[in-house]
């Protein structure tokens, strides 16, 4: 059964171009971005997204991926202004892309499992002239995810481990060499060392069918909750943290753990 969706809101898009293209020309500020400008804008747009994901929030989702649809207009009107492409190019372009990468939909190859679409995306990609498999990693991707994504790049063309227990030995391993280097190695090579062991963890926790960026995403949200848990709690108390002792905060932090924090 086909999901019934609203109509596809021509009339809304057109007016928040027409609303982008009048800052670009009326406002002093609008108008001297530039694609490098907003950049940082973007990235900052983008994590709001993800957080609001993370919280399940769906209000601060729907605003914040206006926010994010903002800045695609708007560097393509920058774009237009450029003479460099237009947003209707844009969307021409992603929709052919996706066509032309789902023949199972819109052709008439058959594919079945959620493996054989990931192989034959992997393949389709390679056919419109990518010279790697890791090409189109992104070098500004966070570095913890710019690994998992690579590692799994990798295995889809059968580059990888054989099992989970291989891969947690690897770690072993890596943590072996990097207690070895903290002895007589020099910094860089300590480096070196505990990249490795990052890379290496990454690994196993893809056999563990863990994304390790959400799992650290994750923790460090708890040691947040954690550590204002202590702030509040001295604060509470009269202390002041930059004056409070490790055992102090100590009991504070065994405490929010026992309260489920």
């Amino acid at each position: 059964m086909r999901t019934r969706y609203p109509r596809i809101p021509t009339q809304e898009i057109e007016e928040l171009v027409a609303i982008v293209r009048r800052l670009r020309h009326d406002c002093p500020w609008d108008r001297e971005q530039t694609h490098q400008s907003i950049r940082h804008s973007l990235i900052e747009e983008t994590y709001e997204v993800v957080e609001a994901l993370d919280e399940n929030n769906m209000d601060d989702l729907r605003k914040e991926l206006g926010d994010l649809l903002l800045h695609v207009v708007m560097h393509a009107t920058i774009a237009e202004q450029e003479r460099e492409f237009t947003l209707r190019e844009v969307i021409k372009e992603i929709s052919a892309k996706l066509i032309r990468r789902h023949p199972h939909v819109f052709g008439e190859k058959a594919i079945k499992t959620v493996s054989e679409v990931k192989h034959n995306w992997e393949r389709l990609k390679m056919a419109e002239g990518r010279t790697s498999i890791l090409e189109g990693v992104p070098k500004g991707m966070p570095a913890l995810q710019r690994a998992h994504r690579m590692q799994e790049r990798a295995a889809k063309v059968g580059f990888d481990w054989k099992n989970a227990e291989d891969v947690l030995a690897k770690v072993e391993e890596e943590l072996a060499e990097l207690k070895r280097s903290l002895r007589k190695r020099t910094g860089k090579k300590r480096e070196e060392e505990f990249g490795d062991l990052l890379f290496a963890l990454v690994n196993y926790a893809r056999f563990l069918d863990i994304n390790p960026e959400n799992a650290l995403r994750s923790t460090n949200e708890k040691f947040r909750r954690r550590f204002e848990y202590i702030e509040e709690g001295l604060k509470n108390a009269g202390k002041n943290i930059h004056h409070s002792t490790l055992e102090e905060m100590d009991s504070l932090w065994n405490r929010a753990k026992r309260n489920g924090l």
